[in-house]
């Protein structure tokens, strides 16, 4: 019988071990469906890279890939009856979402007698795989790491486009109508796909890797992989990056750790899947936090990166005009909204998620509480960034600030002095809108007061 290869987070042939397993059956209806609800919470460059993403998936299978729009529960079993296919193969997804959609897709599709066979993971580890001996999740990463290592994960999967015999959607009757995939036109600061992936992955290897351990918080070095969106849509598995590291080397195992803090935070999620939008630690729930108009208005002006603090204005702004921010800058941004504006980092955490190319609800939404100290192995409460420290010790020539905030960028601000505006405040740039060292005592007085009662 015929297989229904359902693409959700791994739009890629390659290392697809739901591939090998759908292609047992007498053929391979590949689908991806446009689902209403995450189209609307995408921004347009997410969207862009997704639909590119397909664009490259439809040109490899050579027009056999069905795109459509609907609700999975609704579609899908249209798309099985119209294929007479009696299992649908995934790889499984985690996040509170992916698993409340598929509960409704496998209940309705066994109604009809319709399998989901789930084959794998986005993760190199998938959550619940990695626990301590009674069984219960890790709440700090250290351990979590160690024992990860030691669960480890299997070889790259032997699949391509010539794994399976493509059923060709245009050949079927009774199938849900066929659209283009999504084309907002805008414009990317890299290409998507997965040849894009592979190609940046071994860039990355070749000329990056080694000094991985060092670079990878310059925002002003190209020291990182920029592999954060091919992950996130699977366009390349992280088993199959592994696969080319030798972790005796000090740049392979810097990246394997952060690619490890990424299982963590999925595991999490997946435990305490109400940590997405609230606290994880409810201790934190007190927390004096300002919300009214005057909070509005310093909100603002850190999404339009016009704080008056270089290092932040830069990452807001690379954000803004690119979809991306450079890790050490988005914890920067984090703590300042957080701890010198006093604002609910779901605020800072729904931003990002907009913006992002590579928005990812348990890496971004943990990464915003462990800055604001209420998430599982967060930050201390009393650490509080000092965002001018912070640009002098990470962008010490002052290059990053000076690319993304162009009136900066005179012969006045040199340099590190760009940090400090010691060669003066140009007039089209803002005056500080908070006193960093007035608001890290305000934070802390705050914080202090969790669990007085």
């Amino acid at each position: 019988m015929p297989n229904v290869l359902w693409l959700r987070r791994d739009l890629r042939l390659r290392d697809l071990p739901p591939l090998l397993e759908a292609a047992d059956g007498s053929g391979v209806l590949a689908c991806f469906v446009l689902d209403p609800r995450l189209e609307a919470s995408s921004g347009a460059r997410r969207l862009q890279f997704l639909g590119d993403c397909l664009r490259e998936l439809q040109s490899g299978l050579d027009g056999r890939l069905l795109v459509t729009r609907g609700r999975p529960a609704e579609v899908l079993p249209r798309i099985c009856s119209a294929v007479e296919a009696t299992a649908v193969h995934i790889s499984a997804d985690f996040s509170p979402f992916g698993v409340r959609r598929d509960a409704a897709v496998t209940e309705t599709l066994a109604a009809a007698g319709v399998s989901v066979v789930a084959t794998g993971s986005p993760y190199l580890v998938s959550p619940g795989r990695v626990t301590k001996d009674d069984g219960t999740p890790y709440k700090v990463f250290t351990p979590f790491f160690r024992r990860w290592r030691e669960v480890g994960w299997r070889a790259p999967a032997a699949s391509g486009p010539s794994t399976a015999d493509w059923i060709d959607p245009d050949g079927v009757p009774g199938l849900p109508d066929a659209v283009d995939p999504p084309d907002p036109g805008a414009v990317l600061d890299m290409p998507a796909g997965e040849t894009a992936a592979r190609a940046r992955w071994a860039e990355f290897v070749s000329e990056s890797l080694s000094g991985y351990g060092g670079d990878r918080d310059r925002p002003d070095k190209p020291g990182t992989s920029r592999m954060s969106a091919h992950l996130k849509f699977g366009t390349i598995h992280p088993r199959t990056m592994v696969a080319e590291l030798d972790v005796r080397d000090a740049g392979a195992a810097a990246y394997v750790r952060e690619l490890a803090f990424r299982d963590f935070y999925a595991a999490v999620l997946h435990e305490w899947p109400a940590s997405a939008w609230r606290n994880w630690n409810p201790t934190f729930d007190t927390i004096e936090v300002d919300t009214g108009p005057s909070a509005q208005a310093l909100f603002e002006a850190w999404k339009q990166g016009r704080t008056g603090y270089p290092i932040v204005d830069a990452g807001m702004r690379q954000l803004r005009e690119t979809g991306f921010m450079h890790n050490r800058v988005r914890m920067i941004v984090a703590s300042f909204l957080v701890k010198d504006l006093h604002l609910p980092w779901q605020w800072g955490a729904r931003w990002f998620t907009e913006q992002l190319v590579d928005a990812d609800v348990a890496s971004n939404q943990h990464g915003w509480q462990w800055c604001a100290g209420t998430g599982t192995d967060a930050a201390p409460y009393f650490r509080v960034f000092n965002p001018t420290a912070q640009g002098e010790k990470f962008d010490p020539a002052g290059d990053y600030v000076r690319r993304w905030v162009p009136e900066l960028a005179g012969p006045d601000n040199i340099g590190a002095a760009v940090h400090r505006l010691k060669g003066g405040r140009p007039a089209a740039y803002p005056e500080p809108i908070v006193d960093h060292a007035a608001e890290r005592i305000e934070a802390l007085r705050r914080y202090g007061l969790i669990g007085r009662g």
